[in-house]
């Protein structure tokens, strides 16, 4: 019973714009060390998932991109996307083509630019959600996915509410229990503040990390049951993987696809969702405030790189481009992000709406920036 990971890999990341842009989207940034973040996504499957089992779903105009900096992955199993649909589709793809080739084969979908930093507890709490999903009862697998120990009433995040079963402080709280799968109760989307503080006062709200675990064949019998006009797209395509008349078939899928999440589609609707709690230095690096929290700052609380200057400046982020002396003066919770044809300035706590920026430029015609 083979174990094969799913990454997708098919956003542009417009949050992180400058450096971001359609032709170089996030996934494909080095934003911590020299790697980038889909090869350190790649990284960590090791020795879990086997090279030659592991799966990208990306835009078809990423698929040569994508194999530069995953070269270990066999060429075909990199699947473009004629366009995007969310990511209920790209999973039905995925899925229907990992079922065409073992019946029994187990997938892990994950994120592409996501950062962990205890690698060797991500893969304790990965093989419990493994196990998790393999275990059937009554005649049916359940459709596991991981929840994030919460550390801060988050606003930027779905959460999940799970049955403790009675031991929520142990489950959630000491990293020197075991993992364990728990029935998943409700699924909410991002909340306001008071409601996130209320979520960790409970203490059985986790963060959705968007990461999931499931045979193919019980994903695509959710699929049947919860989104039948994708599951009669796609599923079919099984029967064409692999001949001339695959990349017709596949643009055909998506062409006709809804538009829709597999959180949306399906997890908030089937009935027998498992999530396993874990720890482990989760973030999804969705913004520039991000990359600051979690970067090597100085005393002042300062992120530079390239060629900087921060005077009476503190708590900031500075990236300068191509050797451009870059200075900051009197800043206080800034983020100033040069890339040599474009610079960024915003408040550190602003930068979600850095997409906003990115949608203004494609509304009026500045592609060339996009």
């Amino acid at each position: 019973m083979s174990l094969y990971a799913v990454i997708m890999a098919g956003g542009v990341g417009s949050r992180f714009w400058p450096r971001s842009r359609r032709a170089h989207p996030k996934q494909f940034l080095d934003v911590f060390g020299d790697a980038s973040l889909i090869q350190n996504t790649f990284a960590r499957l090791q020795p879990l998932v086997q090279p030659d089992d592991v799966y990208v779903v990306t835009n078809a105009d990423y698929v040569a991109k994508t194999q530069e900096h995953l070269p270990a992955v066999p060429a075909e199993n990199i699947l473009g996307e004629p366009v995007a649909r969310n990511t209920a589709p790209c999973i039905a793809l995925a899925a229907a083509k990992l079922l065409a080739r073992d019946p029994d084969a187990t997938m892990v979908v994950l994120p592409a630019d996501h950062l962990i930093a205890n690698v060797g507890r991500f893969h304790d709490v990965l093989t419990v959600a493994v196990e998790a999903a393999r275990t059937e009862t009554d005649g049916s697998y359940p459709l596991v996915t991981i929840g994030i120990r919460p550390t801060h009433p988050e606003t930027g995040y779905g959460y999940i509410q799970f049955d403790a079963d009675g031991d929520r402080d142990g489950i959630v709280d000491d990293l020197s229990d075991e993992p364990k799968a728990h029935q998943v109760l409700t699924f909410a989307e991002k909340p306001d503040l008071q409601t996130a503080e209320r979520f960790l006062d409970a203490g059985d709200f986790l963060w959705n990390s968007g990461m999931f675990i499931w045979r193919a064949d019980a994903i695509l019998a959710a699929f049947e049951r919860y989104l039948p006009k994708v599951h009669r797209l796609f599923a079919p395509l099984a029967d064409v993987f692999g001949t001339d008349a695959e990349a017709d078939a596949i643009d055909d899928a998506y062409q006709r696809s809804p538009k829709i999440s597999i959180d949306y589609g399906i997890l908030e609707q089937a009935d027998r969702v498992l999530v396993v709690p874990g720890s482990f230095g989760w973030n999804d690096v969705g913004d520039w405030r991000a990359v600051h929290e979690l970067a090597e700052k100085d005393e002042a609380g300062n992120r530079a790189e390239g060629n900087v200057i921060l005077q009476d400046t503190a708590r900031s982020f500075a990236r300068s481009a191509d050797g451009r002396l870059l200075v900051l003066v009197g800043m206080e919770d800034a983020v100033v992000v040069d890339t040599g044809d474009a610079v960024l300035v915003c408040h550190r706590e602003q930068a979600q709406k850095v997409k906003d920026v990115v949608d203004f430029l494609g509304v009026h015609g500045m592609e060339a920036y996009v």
